[in-house]
């Protein structure tokens, strides 16, 4: 299907340098085993449940750059013992008709984001077969859209598909937009769950991968659908912040590598000046103005950048914009899906149309000291030898990550109720409502850290925000100074976006403890 030549683009965030100990400051990467620990991952794992027999499918436009990395990276961090785990490559051809999906071999630049996905899933569900999908871009369509159209419509789909890449609606376009809509929608009939990365840019998913946002507010056409499972957004962990680090991590490693010690408080993943908790920590009380943060010579110098975790509401999924990639124009909107209904009174805007993200998980890329480690042996693309955590491997982060992991969790879910569930949504909803409405709001508040109900499905983020920097007209509040703060007025102070009790545009309903979800499943 002809869309357009814009190339969608990858959610993760290089780190090009990761260590322990830099000057006074404390590094703590996130390995595999410190996922299963703050996630509470292991009960799953020691009652038998990792994944086995199911497949966990991520989309792609390239190939990994060597299918070794995946085995070194299972192997280095604990993960081989899962034996029943598996990775294969494939490029799928139409169920019918010319095949048009060629073989798009190591793409660089975004090769290690399949490495990513394919090594985190496997993290996640270290018992599931992961199937890496791909096709080559054509001229005017993403090789990612036709690999996912290729496998919904086959004659075995798989039980779940992720998918780490995004374009704005607005510039993604009405036609692509419907695109993914529609093969969304299809694989919901198939019983297939989608889990789509929100995005890296805060609010201004028109502004991906640039130093300052000058487009508005606006959402990823490839998460924003009513039909995609999860627009998953990203969080960051919070015990620098509030000082408590030694309550949530070892000094040192276990054989695996882990260090952490419990479920660690977060906030959202935010990078940017325009974050109001990175302006407390450096002496600013106001991120914006011309004495404010993103104004300063520490906020020009090291913080301006749109990089965060994504949210907001949809806004150009059909129609045309009158200004190039701004929610403009003829644009409208999808409407709200009555599932997301169910917590209008629970921090869900009565805005009439689809939020995103749905859920968060841990995605920073080092700017609180917590990042991903990745094996990408491709040294001449960015990559490291991956031989072990202290030795080498490639660090990053980003929502890129948590569209896997959280595909690896559904995985466990699927095992443990023994079908395929189609479009989770609506079950985590009623559960988020069922535990917010109940007091979950603060026995289940994530900045309780180790202090937070045993009994909590969902952590719901208070602290903190997703705002990027600005200029311009568009969102942009900027009452002095070079650099303004995307707000949702231009006139006053009103960030985009900030967390509060329930549901919110930076975490969506939160993060989550992953065997308390297996467990309240509907079976």
């Amino acid at each position: 299907m002809s869309l357009n030549d814009f190339r969608p683009h990858t959610n993760f965030k290089s780190r090009t340098e990761y260590t322990y100990t830099s000057g006074s400051s404390t590094y703590h990467a996130v390995a595999p085993a410190d996922l299963a620990t703050i996630y509470n991952l292991n009960p799953m794992f020691r009652s038998g449940i990792s994944g086995q027999g199911r497949t966990i499918v991520v989309i792609e436009n390239t190939n990994v750059y060597s299918p070794a990395d995946w085995t070194t990276f299972r192997l280095t961090f604990g993960l081989s013992g899962y034996t029943s785990g598996s990775f294969t490559q494939i490029h799928p051809s139409p169920a019918s008709g010319a095949n048009n999906c060629t073989n798009p071999g190591v793409v660089a630049g975004n090769e290690r984001e399949a490495e990513l996905d394919a090594e985190w899933a496997s993290a996640a569900a270290p018992g599931a077969a992961v199937v890496l999908a791909s096709c080559g871009d054509t001229s005017t369509t993403f090789g990612g859209l036709i690999a996912l159209q290729n496998h919904v419509s086959g004659s075995n789909p798989p039980p779940i598909i992720s998918i780490s890449y995004g374009e704005c609606e607005a510039m993604n376009g009405a036609a692509a937009n419907a695109a993914y809509s529609s093969v969304y929608q299809q694989a919901v009939a198939r019983g297939i769950s989608v889990f789509v990365s929100a995005g890296d840019e805060g609010a201004a998913s028109c502004d991906a991968d640039l130093g300052n946002a000058t487009h508005g507010i606006g959402v990823s056409g490839f998460a924003s659908t009513p039909y995609n499972v999860a627009a998953v957004g990203g969080t960051d962990f919070g015990d620098i912040y509030v000082r408590t680090t030694a309550s949530y991590w070892t000094e040192g490693n276990a054989a695996t590598y882990g260090s952490a010690i419990s479920y660690v408080p977060e906030i959202p993943w935010n990078d940017s000046c325009a974050s109001v908790l990175i302006a407390a920590a450096n002496g600013y009380r106001t991120t914006y103005g011309a004495t404010g943060f993103c104004n300063s010579p520490t906020g020009n110098a090291d913080f301006l950048t749109t990089a965060s975790g994504s949210g907001g509401p949809s806004g150009c999924a059909a129609g045309a914009p009158s200004e190039s990639d701004v929610v403009s124009g003829t644009c409208r909107a999808y409407a709200k899906p009555a599932w997301q209904s169910l917590l209008l009174l629970l921090g869900n805007a009565a805005d009439g149309v689809r939020d995103l993200p749905d859920v968060s998980l841990f995605a920073a890329n080092g700017v609180w000291g917590h990042y991903y480690i990745v094996c990408d042996s491709d040294v001449p693309d960015g990559g490291a030898a991956c031989t072990g955590l202290r030795a080498g491997g490639s660090a990053a982060g980003g929502a890129s990550f948590a569209a896997p992991i959280w595909a690896g969790f559904q995985a466990l879910v699927n095992q443990a109720t023994g079908s395929r569930q189609g479009n989770p949504n609506p079950v985590y909803y009623s559960l988020a409502a069922t535990e917010y409405l109940s007091g979950g709001t603060s026995t289940c508040n994530s900045s309780r850290g180790n202090g937070v109900a045993s009994t909590c499905v969902f952590y719901d983020i208070t602290l903190g925000d997703m705002d990027v920097n600005c200029s311009g007209t568009n969102d942009c509040y900027r009452p002095s100074g070079n650099y303004g703060v995307l707000s949702t007025r231009n006139s006053s102070y009103s960030k985009a976006y900030g967390t509060g009790a329930g549901w919110n545009f930076s975490t969506g309903i939160g993060t989550v403890n992953v065997t308390n979800l297996v467990n309240a499943w509907p079976r």
